[in-house]
């Protein structure tokens, strides 16, 4: 939780504490913010936002220890002969608009892109888009919120006629069933599913649903679990809506005033998915199961189904969207209390990116490229001498396109492709090829800054100021609390200064503030009243127009739509807009923060000419690529609990690197057996697209026949571990969203002579590994390492690693040489330096143990014999593999604890030992444990 870079110091006083929002999810959750005067800095959750209430996941909790500017980008790089070299930012601004500039004139608007992100804030996501849309000219900008939400947007689209999300967070406290499908919402957006498990606790008739592959996290609080077949989201809900029509649980009075298109969906529905057996045999679980299901959403008014990645992440993501939306429509659940269909977004700005058009087939204020008044309504706003006439490319066919020559400039902000996109080794090709590619971010070395020819420094979080909207619509504060390091500017003056250097007027805004006014004023504009001319769209914010800077820094979260007849019968002023609570007692908060808060659609007048929502049939089809004899396995990718997107800032924590350290890849054991890959082994996964390295593990949510691997880890962090170069390419046909959740593969075993792993206080270089994962400790790095070439003299090997090459070093070391096993440490004044582990095996000492050793100024003698033995030589010191970050503690501790204290629950657990106390994000990995040590006790 600290940073103490002397380079953060700051000539002025900073306030005490800052309220502003955290960056992971999008959740949204406020964050309080201090930095003492050496520059640690100290964050707490805001118990006055009403998304969180003070509470935080282990990652919000973290955000202290990702500040520090160990690898940031201080100054503005240009490629030179040489290599990237620092130039001055008036250097590198005319670069890349000189650049920009030539490609234009010369090939077309069309032949420079840019690819943004969700990380940014709504005021870089607007002038961004003004910039392309509305001046180069071009729709080629795209995000990589295309990666992670954009089916969800194409159904609310084709459904409600506007990217509207009906529902609220305070509508899960009054839920009497929520169906959460494709989300391990306990891993991914843990505050979320705490509001969810305290909720089932005040109410336990109220009922959870987990639709997923998957055995999650989540699961471990459902009442049910349809592990469905990856891919058949569709048969399933196209079988719930015909389960609904002949079960008289269809609202014929909503849908005879409200829609259209029943007819025909209803009959699509029916042609493959009537029979419920059916739907349970392509979704391949028990048919008792699947009706229990139906039964339950039939018979419960109050329904949410939550939905995320496992839903749009596929090559019928947004068929998957409108057949969930088609049963919401079917009974008449949406735009009322603790109904609706939810889609839960993954990034913090996704939301305020679709706000302000930022996918490649969008204008801003929710308007649309293919419509002649829409584009007349935003270009006589910005009064542009261009307006985008078509969509642009969207972030696969971008890249495809970057690679063929046709775009022949990129601007990449905020993100990571060579990472994050799917068929990975093609963007790498892509950007090699490119005659102009400009980077901004916050770090110097990323896997895709390696293709930069200008590399320019942006703020990051704690540093930067603007706002972000969470996946509920309510628009929140980030403000700046840290001084800007080096020359790292903020991505809208970049972009505004480069605009300016291409010759545009309309980008000298005076700071964030203006922009959001300019933002907040779009959405209102020709949206209200009688107006001719006027474009109705729900989206409207213009309540809070006229903000000065002091107003803006004082805005308190609120929920769109805030218009100006809603702030003018409020009686309340712009800035002081606010849902915001003060009261410790959940349900006293629920109800004020959602007290004035406008519940869309709840007239059940939808953003179509003729007011109706419509009903959108959905052919069921299966993924584009099957499995076969080839690639047998199919890969699931996604998040794990304690890292973020492509580590940047996550990769930073030692907190966070406690929990899962190392890619893996998740299988179950028969397959494992079948495949000839062992657990705790390495396995290299391959499909037709690429292959990666990772570790094996058993989870025990597993189906047969699939395997799951985490997208973070990359080549900053591991040696083969990117898990993009295997996915496939296929992308959704309406939304253009990538097929993350399904690729064929196969696996095989990646043999090793050796396996072993380093913590040492200096960095080391892991050159003579065949694989290697670096990990953030407290103290120290750790290095996961495997050979294939078996080491002659791992005592040379060793030292020359750590740099003890005096023969009078306090060096102490074991080897059985008949076993290949070898330890070392390497000690310096009495205090550890460094400490190596070998083995043939993958089965290695406790590296929570050895951690703690890093903690000493002088190492005990008792310690340098359990060195050599290879474990602690003290009862309890070895915590075991850590469960709970927030408060490190181990599965060791917790099994101790179970067992000695008869504990039965989490709550019990919590109070013995802490564990599952602050965040809540351990508490279903505490509810297994409870239940394995109680089956073992029995055993």
């Amino acid at each position: 939780m600290l940073s103490s870079d002397p380079a953060r110091a700051s000539s002025s006083t900073p306030p005490a504490v800052t309220s502003t929002t955290c960056p992971y999810c999008g959740v949204g959750c406020g964050v309080q913010a201090s930095v003492a005067s050496d520059g640690k800095v100290t964050v707490a959750g805001d118990p006055a936002h009403p998304s969180n209430f003070g509470r935080l996941c282990v990652k919000g909790s973290a955000l202290g220890e990702t500040v520090g500017l160990e690898g940031r980008l201080l100054h503005p790089l240009q490629r030179t002969e040489d290599g990237l070299q620092r130039v001055s930012w008036d250097t590198a601004l005319d670069t890349a608009a000189s650049g920009l500039r030539r490609i234009i004139d010369t090939h077309g608007p069309d032949a420079v892109a840019l690819y943004v992100s969700g990380q940014l804030l709504t005021e870089d996501y607007y002038v961004a888009n003004k910039l392309m849309k509305g001046y180069v000219g071009s729709a080629n900008i795209d995000t990589n919120s295309r990666l992670c939400m954009s089916s969800a947007v194409a159904g609310h689209k084709r459904a409600f006629g506007e990217d509207l999300v009906p529902v609220s967070y305070a509508d899960l406290e009054r839920a009497d069933l929520i169906v959460l499908v494709g989300s391990n919402t306990a891993w991914c957006h843990p505050i979320l599913f705490q509001r969810i498990a305290r909720m089932r606790e005040a109410r336990p008739s109220a009922r959870l649903v987990v639709i997923d592959p998957r055995r999650t996290a989540t699961c471990e609080l459902a009442d049910l679990h349809l592990p469905i077949k990856a891919g058949t989201d569709v048969w399933l809900f196209n079988g719930l809506l015909s389960y609904l029509t002949r079960s008289d649980a269809v609202d014929a009075a909503f849908v005879g005033a409200h829609t259209s298109g029943w007819d025909a969906t209803v009959a699509a529905a029916d042609v493959d998915c009537a029979d419920p057996a059916e739907v349970a045999r392509v979704c391949e679980i028990d048919l008792d199961v699947l009706l229990q299901f139906y039964r339950m959403f039939a018979d419960t008014d109050r329904t949410i189904t939550a939905f995320s990645q496992g839903v749009n992440q596929s090559s019928a993501g947004t068929d998957k969207v409108n057949a969930i939306i088609n049963c919401h429509l079917a009974t008449g659940r949406i735009g009322r209390p603790g109904a609706g269909p939810f889609s839960i977004t993954g990034q913090p700005n996704a939301m305020g990116g679709r706000e302000v058009g930022g996918l490649a087939n969008m204008l801003a204020a929710h308007l649309d490229l293919d419509k002649a008044d829409h584009r007349d309504l935003v270009q006589t706003f910005w009064s542009s001498p261009a307006i985008a006439s078509r969509p642009g490319l969207k972030a696969v066919d971008l890249f495809h396109a970057i690679e063929a020559g046709t775009v022949k400039a990129v601007w990449i902000i905020a993100t990571n492709p060579v990472v994050s996109l799917p068929d990975a080794d093609q963007v790498k090709r892509a950007l090699a090829a490119c005659e102009l590619v400009i980077v901004s971010d916050i770090m110097a070395q990323t896997d895709t800054s390696a293709f930069a020819d200008v590399l320019l420094p942006a703020l990051g979080w704690g540093e930067k100021d603007g706002t972000v909207t969470s996946s509920e619509r309510r628009i929140s504060r980030q403000r700046a609390f840290l001084p800007a390091p080096g020359e790292a500017r903020a991505d809208w003056q970049v972009l505004c200064d480069v605009a300016t250097r291409m010759g545009y007027d309309g980008f000298d805004f005076a700071g964030p503030h203006a922009i959001f006014d300019e933002h907040v004023r779009l959405t209102g504009y020709r949206n209200e009243g009688d107006d001719p001319q006027r474009v109705r769209r729900v989206l409207d914010v213009s309540g809070l127009r006229g903000m000065d800077a002091a107003q803006f820094d004082g805005l308190a979260p609120v929920q769109w739509p805030v218009t100006a007849a809603w702030v003018a019968a409020s009686s309340r002023k712009p800035e002081g807009v606010s849902d915001a609570v003060s009261g410790a007692v959940l349900d006293a908060a629920v109800a004020a923060a959602s007290a004035d808060a406008p519940r869309i659609l709840a007239d059940h007048v939808f953003s179509f000419p003729d007011g109706r929502a419509r009903f959108v049939p959905t052919p069921p089809r299966a993924p584009r690529h099957a499995v076969d004899d080839d690639f047998p396995l199919s890969l699931n990718t996604g998040r794990v609990r304690d890292q973020w997107h492509t580590m940047t800032r996550t990769g930073k924590s030692a907190t966070l690197a406690s929990h899962i350290a190392e890619a893996f890849i998740d299988i179950h054991p028969q397959d494992a057996l079948r495949y000839g890959v062992r657990e705790g082994g390495l396995a290299r996964i391959e499909s037709r697209w690429g292959a990666m390295v990772a570790r094996v593990q058993h989870g025990g949510g597993m189906t047969r026949g699939s395997v799951f691997v985490p997208i973070h880890w990359n080549d900053q962090f591991a040696s083969d571990a990117r898990v993009g170069a295997v996915v496939n390419p296929v992308v959704d046909p309406v939304s253009g969203e990538p097929e993350f959740k399904h690729t064929p593969v196969r696996i095989e075993d990646f043999p090793v002579a050796w396996y072993g792993f380093v913590l040492s206080r200096q960095a080391v270089a892991p050159d003579s590994a065949a694989h290697w994962t670096r990990i953030q400790g407290k103290q120290f790095t750790r290095l996961e390492l495997a050979g294939r070439t078996a080491l002659d003299d791992p005592r040379a090997w060793a030292r020359a690693l750590f740099g003890a090459t005096d023969p009078d070093a306090d060096w102490l070391d074991y080897r059985d040489q008949a076993g290949g096993v070898y330890r070392a440490a390497y000690v310096v004044d009495d205090r550890i330096e460094a400490c190596v582990f070998l083995s043939p095996r993958p089965s290695l000492p406790s590296r929570a143990w050895l951690a703690t050793l890093f903690d000493q100024d002088v190492l005990a003698d008792i310690d340098r014999i359990g060195l050599l033995a290879g474990q602690p030589m003290i009862a309890g010191a070895d915590v075991g593999p850590i469960v709970c970050s927030c408060f490190g503690v181990g599965r060791t501790t917790l099994r101790n604890a179970i067992v000695e204290g008869g504990l039965t629950t989490p709550a019990q657990v919590t109070a013995c030992v802490k564990a599952g106390g602050n965040c809540g994000s351990c508490v279903p990995e505490i509810k297994k444990l409870i239940h394995e040590t109680r089956i073992d006790a029995a055993a």
